[in-house]
């Protein structure tokens, strides 16, 4: 993007506003020029953007562009198709409007492709839902079928619209894009049976046979052999190579799965496709009574099955014309060319009824059943202005629909400007600009005008012809200065003006037109019998396409040109009631070739779309206007002042607030009902300082709610928690109640037990005791005796002397025992000695006594108190002091003698 570039003399300036020159065309084409040579296909003139169709792929779509735009302001970035189509959608959401983007220029000049883009960019830039995504791929996805069906390959655009196309896409209160709703305009059946050299068919031909696979051309009785079909090779190019037809095939299929088509609509779509095909190879011959007949059935037979039709009645009704004569009905026979004339009229009206039927089904599928308000952003991408070699009735259909357009352009644009500065008292220097109502008239205007002249000759009795009809022409307009025919003109304009010719000088340059046909394709007749079979066919779109009403009805159908001239009116209508922004595509050469920049060209596409006198309108005007109360509302918390309610005049309140913003009085005007800024800045900055205000403004808002939703809260809680409190406390209470009665309950049963302790164990004492009981045995559990000598024992209550006397016993007999097991063998042996010894010692020796505890020794002899020679013979042998052994007199005495013995033993004496 240039936004990296700073050589201004190399890339230009991205605002034609900003140039030096403003008033040179010269400066203009060397601005674009520069620009286009450096792959800078957009310019701005003030909020309109001028696109220069580059013929390749520019690297500047992709979806990192997309977010690069999203919420910028209009003139942060360079050039781009994005910025407008996020501009509106902006200015759209904030002001709650509805807004269309005009996009116009010539066939090739890339009307198709910028509209694809700005859905493009609204697919990926505004919030979604996964239901919200099955609208947009809708949205999307509606594109390649109605290209498919109503664009062609011409000679100056491979993928031109032959119908005018207005889109609407509905955004809810939140800007989620919720649905859409298409009108189309003129779809230009003429090419369904007739192309010009260098020229195809409708898309979808080529795309069925290219692309269908060979179960389903079977079906259809077809070939894949476009040669084979004399509708498609009129133009002898069905083969193009910048076109994939097989690519494009699947995307239509993909499509109609998503748009929700059902299977049968698809069978009964492709039915009528390859009956209009089949419909092209019907050849008449000429019988001996130079009556139409057809000898190969083999077509007519496919046709019959595919449309649901009889074979006979329709064989009958392309050969032969039904005639009212008063009361009965004739069948005429038909000639070769008439015969022709009736196939085509057949194929042209199932071909242009089917794409109606196309469209409502698009528009079902796209519907919001929501009926809430919405606000639409419409797009119109609408047939470019058109200059043939040979130009015919829908040429001039089409360039009467740029016409308009460009008084639509010149009304909201230049117009409406210079008046409404005019009614302000804003002062103003005119711009001189071309007004082409005058060229408008010649074409609409009732009774005088020459659609209303063509209806008259196709209406009139008697034989009307296209030569009539331009006498006509010549007799009622042809005094008017933007209308000429060869009778009419000067000598030297005469030559390049045939017969049969008229000329138009339109907004665009001079036009001339053959009224060849123009009657034929203006009345665009369907012979009461063949609408009678197409009424009654089988094929369900060509049921609901052709209604049996239909022949009820004896009241003749408004023209082509009337019809067209209704649904524009009402197009313009319903475009004058949306805030516009425009698009202006310019095509740089001829030959679509990338680079390639044709001065003459572009200087005259500059010529007649007025953009000259754009640029001096804009350049002596206002970037800004807004009514005082709207300004008001929008920017009133930018001053103390003002905000929040201003109890004055809004003029008044205007001014207060712009002067405490600081605006210069070169930078502004004040009008009656307007204000008006001058540079597109100062509104930037005001722009920008009431984002950072409602940012401030926002977070205060917050503070305020969340404080709110953080005391509302608090006293939540503290509510549940004072009801918690008290319920807990209640709970407490009672358990402390609870508590108490029990407590009571046990100190009254236990004096209850003392009172009757000494009882035998009864209720009334049972508790008592067993407490006593308790006690009495958790104090002994730490006070029992640790040997056999002690004698201590915790006494018992009266109650428990029993038990306690058993317990000592007890207690007594387990130290025992422990004592016993705890005695060794050898300490055994000695013990049976003391024992003896007590018995024969005892009561006889002094200090026996204290003697009794000490342990007997082996010997009491020492080696130094032995004789050597004893120890020598010995030979070193232990001495020994041998004891007799005594017996025992008697058990009882031995026992006796132990227990003593161990009493003595221990140190104590024991009684035991």
């Amino acid at each position: 993007m240039e936004g990296a570039l700073i050589a201004r003399d190399r890339v230009g300036v991205q605002d034609f506003v900003l140039l030096d020159s403003h008033t040179s065309e010269t400066a203009f084409l060397n601005n674009l020029r520069k620009r286009y040579q450096e792959n800078l296909i957009y310019t701005y003139i003030g909020t309109l953007l001028v696109s220069v169709n580059p013929y390749k792929e520019l690297d500047i779509y992709t979806v990192t562009q997309m977010q690069l735009y999203r919420g910028v302001n209009f003139f942060e970035l360079p050039p781009h198709l994005y910025a407008i189509a996020d501009n509106a959608y902006r200015v759209m959401c904030s002001e709650y409007n509805n807004h269309f983007i005009l996009i116009s220029g010539e066939s090739g000049a890339g009307k198709t492709e910028a509209s694809k883009k700005i859905l493009q960019y609204y697919a990926v830039t505004c919030p979604t839902t996964e239901q919200l995504q099955i609208v947009r791929d809708r949205l999307l996805l509606s594109n390649p079928v109605l290209e498919a069906f109503g664009n062609a390959k011409t000679l100056r655009n491979d993928n031109s619209s032959r119908f005018g196309k207005y889109m609407d896409i509905q955004f809810d209160f939140k800007g989620e894009p919720v649905g859409g709703h298409i009108l189309s305009y003129l779809i230009e059946k003429s090419r369904v049976v007739h192309q010009n050299h260098g020229e195809r068919n409708f898309h979808i031909f080529y795309q069925l046979l290219e692309g269908g696979d060979k179960d389903l051309l079977c079906w259809l009785g077809l070939e894949r052999n476009p040669q084979k079909y004399a509708y498609l090779i009129q133009g002898r190019c069905a083969k193009v190579f910048s076109i994939n037809d097989k690519n494009d095939w699947k995307i239509v299929r993909k499509a109609f799965s998503i748009i929700d088509f059902t299977e049968k609509d698809i069978e009964h779509l492709f039915g009528i496709v390859a009956s209009v095909l089949h419909l092209g190879n019907i050849q008449f011959e000429e019988d001996s009574n130079g009556h139409a007949i057809i000898r190969d059935g083999t077509q007519i037979k496919w046709i019959s099955k595919l449309l649901g039709v009889h074979l006979s009645i329709l064989q009958e009704a392309l050969t032969h014309r039904k005639i009212e004569a008063r009361s009965e009905e004739v069948l005429s026979p038909l000639n070769v060319d008439l015969a022709f004339y009736a196939r085509d009229a057949v194929a042209k009206a199932i071909y242009g009824r089917t794409f109606t039927w196309l469209v409502n089904k698009i528009n079902s599928s796209l519907a919001n059943k929501d009926s809430t308000r919405k606000t639409v952003i419409g797009l119109l991408d609408i047939y470019g202005f058109e200059v043939l070699d040979t130009n015919s009735f829908e040429q001039f259909c089409i360039n009467y629909c740029n016409e308009k357009l460009q008084q639509l352009l010149i009304e909201m644009t230049l117009k409406a400007e210079q008046e409404e500065y005019e009614l302000e008292g804003i002062e103003w220097e005119p711009i001189p600009y071309f007004n082409n109502k005058i060229i408008c008239d010649l074409v609409e205007q009732k009774h005088k005008g020459i659609i209303s002249i063509l209806d008259e000759e196709c209406l009139r009795p008697g034989e009307a012809t296209d030569l009539s009809f331009l006498e006509k022409l010549e007799e009622k307009v042809g005094d008017h200065a933007h209308f000429v025919t060869r009778k009419l003109a000067d000598q030297k304009t005469r030559k390049s003006i045939d017969w049969v010719d008229f000329r138009l000088l339109h907004y665009a340059g001079e036009v001339t037109y053959c009224a060849v046909g123009f009657l034929e394709k203006n009345n665009d007749l369907l012979y009461r019998n063949l609408k009678e079979v197409l009424c009654n066919s089988k094929n369900g779109i060509i049921r609901d396409c052709f209604l049996l009403s239909e022949l009820d009805n004896r009241r003749r159908p408004e023209t082509v040109a009337t019809q067209f001239k209704n649904s524009l009116m009402s197009l313009i209508e319903i475009l004058m009631s949306k805030e516009p922004s425009y698009v202006r595509c310019i095509k740089p050469n001829e030959n679509k070739e990338p680079g390639k920049f044709d001065d003459y060209l572009i200087r005259h596409q500059v010529k007649y779309l007025g953009l000259m006198e754009h640029l001096r309108v804009r350049r002596a005007g206002f970037a800004y206007r807004r009514k005082y109360e709207l300004f008001l509302q929008r920017y009133k918390s930018l001053c103390p002042a003002t905000w929040p309610h201003w109890h004055g005049p809004a003029a008044e309140g205007v001014e207060r607030l712009i002067k405490h913003i600081g605006y210069k009085p070169e930078e502004y005007k004040l009008g009656r009902t307007k204000i008006f800024i001058r540079f597109p800045k100062t509104l930037f900055a005001t722009e920008d300082a009431f984002e950072f205000r409602k940012h401030l403004l926002v977070s205060r808002l917050q503070a305020k709610y969340k404080g709110c939703l953080g005391k509302r809260e608090y006293k939540k809680k503290r509510e549940a928690a004072i009801k918690l409190e008290a319920c807990w406390r209640g709970a407490l209470a009672r358990k402390e109640a609870k508590k108490r009665t029990w407590a009571v309950q046990i100190i009254r049963k236990f004096i209850n037990g003392f009172i009757n302790r000494k009882k035998p164990l009864c209720p009334e004492n049972m508790e008592f005791v067993r407490l006593v009981q308790y006690n009495y045995l958790m104090k002994l559990r730490d006070h029992i005796p640790k040997n056999v000598l002690d004698k201590s024992w915790l006494q018992p209550p009266s109650i428990l002397e029993e038990t306690s006397e058993m317990l000592q016993k007890i207690c007594i007999r387990s130290l025992v025992r422990k004592y016993c097991r705890g005695v060794t063998a050898e300490r055994k042996v000695q013990l049976q000695q003391k024992v003896v010894a007590s018995a024969i010692f005892r009561g006889k020796k002094e200090g026996y006594l204290q003697s009794i505890n000490q342990p007997f020794m082996d010997t009491r002899l020492k080696e130094n108190d032995v004789n050597p020679k004893v120890l020598q013979l010995i030979h070193g042998e232990k001495i020994k002091v041998r004891e007799e052994q005594l017996e025992l007199s008697s058990p009882q005495t031995s026992c006796v003698g132990v227990l003593e013995l161990v009493c003595h033993t221990d140190g104590a004496i024991c009684d035991a």
